[in-house]
């Protein structure tokens, strides 16, 4: 008996070579729609479904291959004989190779004004039960789901007359995955529909964009995947026009850098170290940004991350040259900057679509046996209920340096303090057990430029001993959340040295 094969897809690429190559060594194909018209046209000999089934493509083409002459001939197990029995007995012909891609859901979603009704009319229902029906048969029948395995397929078929079972169950198990990230797309879909916040269930998909050379340390494996209709601001959306490829490690600390940067319409620039901001300036021009960045710490800027969020020029770019930098990301580098920047082979050069920025709307953090979701910590100053607490308010000048801390700070880990002036960071203590130690860590660093500058503490204090520390140091005004049951304590520490302090109401604690 010849062998059959089941070919329908809506991703035509290569699909006529392959059915040219199953047909040139015997195969009968059957096909449905548009992909029979097309075989047809390319002279490749195909009956359709219908003449299979003896039943006319019904529903607006809804219902076509839900049907046991295609599906038992999909299911039915050849190495037994009751199956063959029922098989005989009904006139059901196997079907041995099936090759299915599926109606384009994610591609109609991503569409601006797509209407619910176009978006549900591209669920698929008959590719998948036909993909999970023959992968399960996988013992006997050939599954494809992805143009990349049609050479693999014929090679075997030239070489054995078949498919080895190993290839087989490979094809089966990306086919599992494809159904899977497929249904988990449209119930993602449709949960954003009902405005569901805490589905029973939940499940993302994400798609290979990288395999890495490593983790965090050389003994750990790892990848990089990307977010199907992820935002287009992001590392993996970024195009990479010069360096070394990206490591693990490179793309944790680059997506830090993005995620401050985008907190300021002003030109400005972020120096990052081990997910942590070394330096933030901000300027009338984006070099002027990036001087004061470098200022802010030129030691920790060495090796480091930075990101700009104006392009980069031949003048920034030969003040970027002089020192060691991991990255550079930018909108964009003129011809000029790259001729100067490219000069140094492993320096990695990034672009990013700053147009593109949107707020990823969970974030995902993985704990032993779990997942914990949460929404984006995207909550502003503009949203707060920003209260001065003391005598004295702050002056235009120190309003500016605790804007600029309080955007800097939520993105440093906790427990966390940053010294700004009004255009830069001078000091940042990050990760420490306790807040007078971050505080103290912060101060050091800012040194003499303490001085008239303004703190930034990503929660309360529990104590005054921190504006004790600040006082002592010189800064003249303070932005932190308050709801300490000892907050009194710190406003009068406050009072006592004539700062200026500025309650929020909110915490921006990151772990």
């Amino acid at each position: 008996m010849k062998k059959r094969a089941l070919i329908s897809v809506s991703n035509k690429e290569g699909i006529v070579e392959f059915a040219k190559e199953l047909a040139g060594l015997d195969v009968e194909i059957i096909s449905t729609g548009g992909t029979k018209k097309l075989l047809e046209e390319a002279g490749v000999p195909v009956m359709s479904v219908s003449e299979v089934t003896g039943f006319p493509e019904i529903l607006d083409g809804r219902v076509k291959t839900l049907n046991p002459l295609i599906h038992g001939g999909l299911l039915a197990r050849r190495d037994q004989e009751d199956h063959l029995k029922q098989m005989e007995e009904q006139n059901i012909v196997p079907i041995d190779f099936v090759c299915v891609n599926l109606y384009p859901f994610q591609e109609t979603i991503a569409k601006p004004n797509v209407t619910v009704e176009d978006a549900i009319e591209n669920i698929d229902i008959g590719g998948p039960t036909m993909l999970r029906a023959s992968a399960k048969n996988h013992e006997f029948v050939t599954v494809i789901v992805d143009q990349a395995d049609y050479e693999t397929v014929v090679a075997e078929l030239k070489r054995d007359g078949q498919t080895t079972k190993e290839t087989r169950r490979k094809l089966a198990a990306k086919v599992f995955r494809h159904t899977a990230a497929y249904d988990s797309m449209i119930a993602k879909y449709m949960t954003e529909l009902t405005g569901e916040e805490q589905p029973e269930k939940v499940t993302f998909t994400y798609e290979l964009k990288q395999s890495l050379r490593y983790g965090e340390n050389p003994h750990q494996k790892a990848a990089f995947y990307d977010e199907p209709l992820g935002s287009d601001f992001s590392i993996a959306r970024s195009k990479q026009l010069h360096g070394k490829e990206l490591s693990y490690n490179n793309i944790r600390d680059a997506d830090a850098a993005l995620q401050i940067v985008k907190e300021f319409s002003e030109p400005a620039a972020v120096a990052i170290k081990h997910m942590n901001p070394c330096g933030v300036g901000t300027g009338e021009t984006i070099l002027e940004a990036y001087e004061r960045a470098y200022l802010a710490d030129s030691t920790s800027i060495f090796g480091g991350i930075v990101a700009l969020n104006r392009p980069v020029d031949k003048d920034l770019a030969e003040k970027l040259h002089e020192i060691f930098l991991e990255i550079v990301i930018a909108p964009e580098f003129t011809e000029a900057a790259l001729e100067v920047l490219t000069s140094k082979k492993n320096l990695r050069l990034l672009t990013v679509d700053f147009e593109g920025a949107k707020s990823k709307e969970k974030v995902l953090t993985s704990v032993e046996g779990g997942l914990l979701l949460q929404d984006l910590d995207s909550y502003s100053l503009e949203n707060a209920d920003v209260r001065t607490v003391t005598k004295r308010e702050p002056t235009e000048e120190e309003w500016a340096s605790m804007k600029l801390g309080w955007k800097v700070v939520k993105h440093v880990k906790s427990n966390a303090i940053v010294i700004t002036n009004n255009d830069m960071t001078v000091g940042v203590g990050a990760g420490q057990m306790n807040r007078v130690g971050a505080a103290k860590i912060a101060l050091e660093q800012a040194g003499e430029k303490a001085q008239g500058a303004a703190l930034a503490s990503d929660a309360f204090f529990p104590m005054d001993d921190t504006v004790e520390a600040a006082a002592k140091a010189g800064i003249t005004a303070i932005i932190q959340p308050g709801g300490s049951i000892r907050d009194e304590d710190s406003i009068k520490k406050a009072d006592e040295y004539g700062i200026a302090m500025v309650v929020t109401g909110v915490r921006h604690f990151k772990h």
